[in-house]
């Protein structure tokens, strides 16, 4: 068996040597011209292995170690420094980082944290002297660049990672067996079962006097497939299970029952119906509601978008206005760990700028109280609220963390079926629309663009009127503006489920959960989405068991 407690198993303690090499280069920086007045290293240290199956074989199985350093240096002052962003300018993505020894040698350690800081320093002098070159009194309506918040220290206990090769090769057969279910039609193109587990050590120690330590651990199973329609369009599927760690994934016999129902759906979704532009009322399923709210909704309500005048900036001016159902409340709180036990990856207990993450109550009966900050202000608020994430290398912006989302009247599922059925016979529809499962989905916010919405459906049924069988459907992508959305959105089902991922966006990856029920809105519209066509196989697969 394994037992890595990170940086105390490699020998040594590497957070000494990082306080070390911080104090030492933040004396001399400090006294430059200019001057840096906040250093800050973030550490990660990972361990992963990663499984990947396909059609019964193995195809990639890996282990690997990183420690990745990322610099945050700011030049200037909490007033104005090289971060700053004038009216018409774009937000850049700032990217520093550089992989530090597995081992705890200090020497080497302090080797790379030195070249890093100086890269570093070069580019943040050279950015603020631009910027104070075009500074103009108009620009920063008194809001500072950078908050003042009080040090912090929390130092959880490395977390013992146990999964010997045993493990690991349990692994590698489950992943053989359930991706050969994929082998039950010709017409399947890819059939994919992956496992990774991977445990994060982050470390945190800035200037201010800050240090925090915590881990991120997470288990991902992944099962995709792609099949091919007789006229050679490509359809995907996929199902994903998190956990914090292997022992609380679904059993071998749950996975096998799961890729086989995957199988089913793709090969009915192989003769399927090509659905025409729609539209008119829909149910989501708690799982669509939750993509849907964390697209046209969750990066709405990023602070970080209220400074930057190329942001459409839906909310800026809503503060106390009611924007969604005074039915809906939207919490974020990345402190919950769990909902009924599932295990949520938005979690943390601070952020990736050191701050104590809190839970923010965003919308309250449909009125906008809050949103999501980091440590960049903006008018009106002083303070981060713990939601300044990023990804290795990138900087710090408010993101989304875990959102949930509640209704105060909420409705069986039967109910909402009943107000679908009612809608459509009221704008003479023959049939309305149930979107059951999503991969995902994409918000433009700028001004230069539409601020529009895709959200990608993979199960969608037509939900008849006159009480025959729903009849699943194949092409649909699910598009709108959000203002008009929200408006439509009519009732709220009463029972939540977990929709987790990663979101990307200008400070990289992050892992987000929504916690939604499912939503009856009175019109949305579809459009055909876009198809992937490819001439047939000239042969039969050959490993197609025939009959």
């Amino acid at each position: 068996m394994l037992v890595l407690a990170f940086g105390e198993a490699r020998g040594g303690d590497v957070s000494s040597i990082v306080k070390e090499e911080l104090d030492r280069e933040f004396a001399t920086l400090n006294k430059l011209d200019p001057s840096v007045y906040y250093l800050a290293y973030r550490i990660d240290e990972t361990k992963s292995w990663t499984i990947g199956g396909a059609f019964g074989n193995l195809i990639s199985s890996d282990k690997t170690d990183t420690r990745y350093l990322t610099t945050v240096l700011r030049v200037g002052d909490r007033q104005f420094d090289n971060t700053h962003v004038f009216k018409g300018d774009e937000a850049g993505m700032s990217f520093s980082a550089t992989a530090l020894p597995l081992a705890n040698k200090a020497d080497a350690i302090k080797q790379e944290i030195w070249l890093q800081t100086d890269r570093a320093y070069k580019q943040a002098k050279a950015d603020y002297l631009a910027k104070k070159n075009q500074i103009k009194l108009d620009d920063t309506h008194g809001v500072a660049d950078f908050s003042n918040e009080a040090p912090e220290q929390f130092l959880t206990p490395p977390l013992e990672v146990k999964f010997d090769e045993a493990d690991f090769d349990k692994w590698q057969e489950i992943s053989r067996r359930c991706s050969k279910l994929f082998l039950k039609d010709e017409g399947i193109k890819e059939g994919n079962f992956s496992f990774e587990y991977n445990v994060t050590r982050k470390i945190f120690i800035s200037s201010e006097g800050t240090h925090v330590e915590q881990n991120s651990p997470y288990v991902r199973i992944m099962i995709s497939g792609l099949i091919q329609s007789d006229e050679g369009n490509e359809m995907p599927l996929a199902k994903s299970f998190y956990a914090e760690s292997p022992d609380k994934l679904p059993s071998t016999v749950e996975l096998m029952k799961e890729t086989s129902e995957l199988v089913d759906k793709l090969i009915d979704l192989k003769e399927a119906t090509l659905a025409e532009p729609y539209t008119g009322p829909a149910i989501l399923s708690s799982e669509a509601a939750g993509v849907f709210f964390h697209e046209i909704f969750g990066h709405r309500v990023e602070g970080h978008r209220m400074k930057d005048e190329n942001d459409g900036q839906t909310f800026k001016t809503r503060l106390g206005d009611k924007v969604l159902p005074k039915t809906l409340n939207v919490v974020f709180d990345p402190t919950q760990k769990y909902f009924h036990e599932q295990y949520l990856i938005g979690y943390y207990k601070f952020d990736d700028q050191g701050v104590a993450a809190q839970k923010v109550d965003v919308i309250n009966k449909g009125v906008l109280k809050d949103f999501l900050y980091s440590r960049t202000p903006i008018e009106g608020t002083e303070h981060s609220n713990g939601h300044g994430r990023a990804s290795v290398g990138s900087s710090a912006v408010s993101r989304q963390s875990n959102m949930f989302v509640s209704s105060n009247k909420p409705l069986t599922n039967e109910a909402l079926r009943k107000m679908l059925i009612k809608e459509c016979k009221k704008q003479k529809l023959a049939y309305g629309y149930f979107f059951k499962e999503v991969t995902g989905g994409f918000t433009t916010t700028g001004r230069y663009m539409p601020n529009a919405f895709n959200v990608f459906p993979t199960e969608v049924y037509r939900v008849y009127v006159d009480g025959r069988e729903d009849e699943l459907v194949r092409g649909v992508d699910l598009i709108g503006t959000p203002l008009s959305m929200f408006s439509n959105i009519k009732a709220a089902g009463d029972v939540q489920d977990v929709f987790t991922g990663f979101c990307g966006a200008e400070s990289g990856w992050v892992p987000v959960t929504t916690v939604a029920p499912a939503i009856f809105v009175e019109k949305i519209e579809t459009q055909r989405k876009a198809q992937l066509f490819s001439k047939g196989t000239i042969l039969p697969a050959p490993t197609l068991n025939q009959k």
